[in-house]
């Protein structure tokens, strides 16, 4: 098996490592001081439009879309090393990159399933980067782990649709660039529970849709933010219904595929960076008489985590793979696999880095404590941890039910 990237993945990844080191790690400070200054921690600051202009200028752009009409038309597997590095810097580069979620879920869903005019309307622009968009699927009222149980409704009047409903956890809703909601809700309550659902397009500025309070991870309020969002009465038109009537959960599943291994691949990186620091820190810092990195727990923890973190990329890259050569469905038990070990390796480094650190791990002088809070969250995003383990045990026990009846 051969374990090297393509000429074409090396260039890029070349690319994409200097313009790290040239403008995102220099920017990220910059960052925060124009978000402080601003007042509004959902604010857009300049420095994320410079460092747009210097990667699209670099050919770094729209990365993460396959369709070679829109995107790059890299594969899962040529984009995975890619997505691993813009984790390092998890709040501008992929955002830099045109490559950040919600929106690449939404593009994907507007390229593959979108009407023309859907497309010209609102794929066109997301891909230009001109403006935002967010996913209303999470409510507060049920358990969104079972998709089934969504109560938002969409109800057809006419030539149009009407929703009612109540969402949270909306990725970006709080970013005045934000333009557009991809809401799942119910259209025919009478069918079988995996196709009751649809999804439909709705601007954020129609009449009835409240940004009711955004809500923090953490505490930290940061980017496009997480809001709960209202919908009353809500009337669109009905060539704004994304794909057929009933088809929402399956649109939920192709495009969640795709966003699980992106967040996988950025919390690779973002374990790579904290691992760089740790190990930075043992060497630096002294205590009992020597360097930390002589202390033979710290050893242990810089040992344990290099060993998890190349166990957990190695198990990414392979889900890449079937999912290029087998597709989403063939590649059911890894995508779920790399959703609980990446986030739990993430953290399990993340937690070490800053214990190394000590105080200064848990404060704003290092980029650990947010991260810690993003690799944390993912344990719950798109699925939480036991829901992807009881899916794999569910298929795993498949494969033993004839020899039990025999």
């Amino acid at each position: 098996m051969d374990f090297a990237f393509s000429p074409k993945v090396e260039e890029l990844r070349g690319r994409l490592l200097e313009f790290m080191d040239s403008h995102v790690y220099p920017a990220e400070q910059v960052y925060a001081e124009q978000v402080t200054a601003a007042g509004n921690p959902y604010a857009h600051p300049p420095v994320i439009e410079e460092l747009k202009a210097a990667a699209r200028s670099r050919g770094l752009w729209n990365l993460f879309l396959s369709d070679q009409k829109w995107g790059a038309g890299l594969t899962n597997l040529e984009y995975a090393p890619l997505a691993e590095v813009t984790g390092r810097s998890p709040a501008l580069a992929p955002e830099a990159l045109n490559c950040s979620a919600p929106d690449t879920g939404n593009m994907e869903l507007l390229a593959e399933v979108g009407t023309p005019a859907q497309q010209d309307q609102w794929l066109v622009p997301l891909l230009a980067g001109d403006i935002r968009s967010c996913f209303g699927m999470t409510e507060p009222d049920v358990a969104s782990s079972d998709a089934t149980n969504i109560r938002c409704r969409i109800d057809r009047d006419g030539d149009h649709y009407v929703i009612n409903g109540r969402k949270w956890w909306t990725t970006g809703a709080m970013s005045d660039r934000c333009k557009l909601c991809i809401v799942m809700g119910v259209s025919d309550p009478g069918a079988d529970p995996y196709h009751r659902q649809s999804m439909i397009l709705v601007p954020l500025d129609a009449p009835g849709v409240t940004v009711v309070r955004p809500l923090s991870i953490f505490g930290y309020e940061e980017g496009g933010g997480d809001a709960e969002v209202l919908f009353e009465n809500v009337r669109v038109p009905g060539t704004n219904l994304l794909g057929q009537e009933g088809s929402g959960f399956t649109l939920a599943q192709a495009r969640l595929g795709p966003g699980r291994i992106h967040h996988c691949m950025r919390a690779i990186g973002m374990a790579e960076r904290a691992f760089e620091l740790l190990c930075q820190r043992a060497q630096s810092r002294h205590a009992f008489g020597k360097r930390l990195a002589e202390q033979g727990v710290v050893g242990d923890v810089i040992a344990e985590s290099r060993i998890e973190i190349e166990q957990a990329r190695l198990l990414v890259l392979k889900t890449a793979w079937l999912m290029d050569t087998v597709g989403n469905r063939g590649a059911r038990i890894e995508i779920s696999a790399i959703k609980v070990a990446a986030p739990r390796v993430a953290c399990q480094v993340i937690d070490r880095a800053i214990q190394v650190h000590g105080g200064a791990g848990v404060s704003q002088d290092f980029p650990l404590a947010r991260m810690y809070s993003a690799a944390r969250s993912l344990r719950i995003a798109d699925g939480p941890d036991d829901v992807h383990k009881m899916s794999i045990a569910r298929r795993e026990l498949r494969r033993f039910e004839a020899d039990r009846s025999s």
